[in-house]
């Protein structure tokens, strides 16, 4: 039996050597995994962040005399706040970076026992002042918890116990989208930063740039399309004209229709035809209208989002009507997140539109 063993693993050797030659050739074949655009074309230092000017600034002061204090970021998503600290400490570290930086996401690390583990045990650790290279760098290392918005109570209280203990030997940068979620012992100790939406010209700036780099042909309009899609959130800009170019290939030409399709975008024409269907105060013709729209597949809390801007903003209505039509709105958005039929809730909101309609 050993034997045999030994026989067929000689025979499979050889064989795998015949036809794959040696394995520098076999490495060479395998096809290259693509980098996603979001990152591939993440800032490398503080200097290379979209916007964000007066962030941008102290980090640098902050840079120039190795010594960054607690920093508390927080803003919409997509808008720089964790690449602008991964930048910071590259510039600080250099090719110690990943030695001298612990980043957690805590949505999912979130618990005490995290904090009580992972961090403070990271935290006592000592740092050096020179780097492999005899270069002095920060005597500290750094500590990122993404999405701290999401730690509870009692993580966040044991957090600031080890904020104070280990702060010779360790910086704390906290990153969430809400700044009120954070216990205030925690945002007493830190610098805290506002991360803005970012401005429309910004983004198309940096599409443009990545555009150049990839080959990418794309219509003048689809950047404002993108623009408005985002809504400030560079991240999902950059995700979605990626996706576009895969689905159309290199050699393609992406146009606003590719954008809308990708994004999931409800068209205009849809909330146009479900204004004038409740204008005709027939049910039949807007159960018949709620029909197609679920046979289209688009997602009926898309249209309750772009629903409330066209209903804000339509001059055809009186405030008075405009004031029932998003009370109700608001009131199906809560019972879809909340796990309601998407048929009900749109039926629901058709019969009070054309109540509201008839009470003109």
């Amino acid at each position: 039996m050993q034997a045999f063993l030994k026989t067929g693993r000689t025979t499979g050797e050889s064989s795998t050597a015949g036809t794959g030659g040696d394995s520098g050739t076999a490495t060479t074949r395998r096809p290259k995994h693509s980098v996603p655009w979001v990152e591939k074309y993440r800032p490398k230092s503080v200097d290379d962040v979209v916007e964000q000017a007066e962030v941008v600034a102290v980090l640098r002061e902050s840079l120039s005399t190795t010594d960054l204090p607690n920093l508390l970021l927080y803003g919409p998503p997509g808008t720089g706040k964790t690449s602008t600290i991964l930048a910071a400490a590259r510039q600080l570290f250099g090719d110690m970076f990943k030695e001298r930086i612990l980043e957690l996401n805590a949505s999912d690390d979130r618990g005490i026992a995290v904090i009580r583990n992972k961090v403070k045990t990271f935290a006592q650790l000592t740092a050096s002042g020179t780097r492999s290279d005899g270069k002095p760098c920060p005597p500290f290392k750094i500590v990122i918890l993404d999405e701290a918005d999401a730690m509870t109570h009692a993580a966040q209280a044991a957090l600031r116990r080890t904020m104070e203990k280990e702060t010779k030997t360790t910086r704390f940068c906290l990153v969430c989208n809400y700044v009120s979620r954070i216990i205030e012992p925690i945002t007493s100790r830190c610098t805290k930063f506002r991360f803005k939406p970012l401005g429309e010209e910004k983004i198309i700036e940096r599409l443009r740039y990545i555009c150049e780099q990839e080959g990418v042909n794309v219509d003048e309009d689809v950047y404002k399309d993108i623009v408005n899609i985002s809504g400030g959130d560079l991240r999902r800009a950059i995700t979605t004209l990626q996706s576009c170019h895969r689905l159309k290939g290199t050699q393609a030409r992406i146009e606003r229709q590719d954008i809308l399709e990708m994004s999931g975008v409800v068209p205009d024409h849809y909330l146009e035809e479900f204004i004038s269907v409740c204008k005709s105060s027939n049910y039949s013709k807007l159960e018949e209208y709620v029909q197609n729209l679920s046979y289209d597949a688009y997602s009926v809390g898309q249209l309750f989002e772009q629903l409330t801007e066209y209903i804000v903003y339509n001059d055809g209505l009186t405030e008075k009507q405009k004031a029932l039509i998003c009370d109700k709105l608001g009131e199906c958005c809560f019972r879809l997140h909340g796990g309601g039929s998407e048929y009900i809730q749109i039926m629901d909101l058709g019969c009070v539109i054309i109540q509201a309609l008839k009470d003109q």
